[in-house]
């Protein structure tokens, strides 16, 4: 685009300086052309051009985002705000300030983003963390729970947790948009076959001693399922020793009679350091993983199992959807007739979690051409961008890193 342009690129987002680089930006969209064009692009701009890519370019990175929050709940007297399904998560917050709110939601969407996708390491995940900070824009809605406990000095204790649900649809999309595994509903509620011997020999938790293992049980539903228990009958307690052999068989006979055939089998015992606690994982007569953890907690030690079993399930069962292959893609955009069109074709992009820059190309009349570099391909982007969005998707380019000149996303302005 010769010295006005060349080299500008727009990184979505603003911090305290966006007004101040958006007047620099437009100083240098305004300058005069100086003929030698950037490698692989064939610039022409008049004056007025550069003008409406400068106006652009300024709308872009000075534009605030101002979420939108949803009201919570009115909940009559005795009800409780609790997590319910995998589109809901629970999160502690200092208070129930504004001020507290954004981080906790998108505390909340990270959450929810790993119990649907069941990858526990979702939060590294390219363009996650940028897509939780539009995690207000996807709150269907919020309230608030005090929990009252007890330290250890036997004073009072209160903590505040924010509940929130996020729309469904709209996390579905977002998760496709961002190349995340799905890990389909309803999901399977294996049985946990686990024996304890804290120095006086293994015994079964049944149903009865379901406190006993709380923590395996809590962080399965944090994972998005549950796991159940045997009734714990005396036949079912002589298990305890089959389950100490490993003899996985034995348990999944035994278990033959709950559904589904499904069995996270563990034992929990004291070591030098601690708590050990072995784990198989079964699923129709098939041990899918094993694996050991320690902890000199023994609730920690214990909550590893649940970890376990929902990466063997999502490792089995999870699908993935083709949301494209990240790269530069060139766009070109029509129906801009106003200043007002600018600004609501750079909302639309600046919205997007896998816009990660916006480069102008061109301009000319109601048509402008732009660079953008997405972390997914196009199929990723529309996915974002939905059905509401001011920008329509009119044709899709062959997808891949590379720009070609012949092809390109266009869109119009509706």
């Amino acid at each position: 685009m010769g010295e006005g342009m060349e080299g500008v690129g727009l990184v979505t987002g603003g911090g305290g300086s966006a007004v101040k680089a958006a007047i620099l930006t437009a100083t240098l969209a305004l300058a005069p052309h100086s003929g030698n064009n950037s490698p692989g692009y064939a610039y022409a701009m008049e004056p007025s051009m550069r003008r409406s890519l400068a106006f652009f370019l300024a709308l872009v990175v000075a534009m605030p985002v101002v979420p939108a929050f949803a009201q919570a709940d009115l909940r009559t007297e005795g009800d409780v705000a609790k997590a319910q399904s995998a589109y809901d998560a629970e999160v502690p917050v200092n208070s129930q300030g504004e001020s507290d709110r954004p981080g906790a939601l998108a505390r909340a969407l990270g959450a929810v983003l790993g119990k649907v996708s069941g990858d526990r390491s979702v939060m590294s995940r390219p363009g996650v963390p940028q897509a939780l900070r539009n995690a207000p824009n996807y709150v269907e809605h919020y309230d608030y729970r005090q929990d009252q406990g007890t330290s250890r000095t036997g004073a009072p204790t209160f903590r505040t947790t924010l509940v929130a649900r996020f729309r469904q649809s709209d996390v579905d999309g977002l998760i496709a948009a961002l190349g995340l595994p799905v890990w389909p509903l309803p999901r399977p509620k294996p049985v946990l076959w686990l024996a304890i011997d804290d120095g006086s020999g293994p015994r079964l938790v049944g149903v009865a001693q379901a406190n006993a293992a709380r923590s395996v049980l809590d962080r399965a539903i944090e994972r998005g399922y549950r796991l159940g228990l045997p009734g714990g009958a005396a036949a079912e307690q002589a298990l305890a020793g089959a389950i100490w052999r490993k003899d996985t068989a034995a348990v999944s006979r035994a278990s033959a009679k709950y559904s589904p055939p499904m069995q996270l089998i563990g034992k929990l015992y004291r070591n030098a350091a601690g708590w050990t606690a072995d784990w198989v994982f079964v699923d129709n007569g098939n041990a899918l993983s094993s694996w050991t953890s320690s902890d000199g907690d023994a609730r920690r030690a214990m909550a590893a199992g649940a970890d376990g079993a929902a990466d063997a399930l999502v490792k089995r069962y999870a699908k993935r959807v083709d949301s494209g292959v990240p790269g530069v893609y060139r766009a070109v955009i029509t129906g801009i007739h106003s200043a007002d069109d600018y600004l609501r074709v750079a909302a639309a992009l600046q919205g997007v979690s896998v816009v990660r820059s916006i480069r102008p190309v061109s301009a000319n009349g109601d048509r402008m051409e732009v660079d953008l570099e997405l972390l997914t391909g196009i199929s990723g982007l529309n996915r974002m961008l939905g059905d509401n969005s001011p920008l329509v998707s009119v044709s899709v380019p062959t997808e891949g890193p590379i720009i070609l000149d012949n092809e390109h996303a266009e869109y119009r302005l509706k």
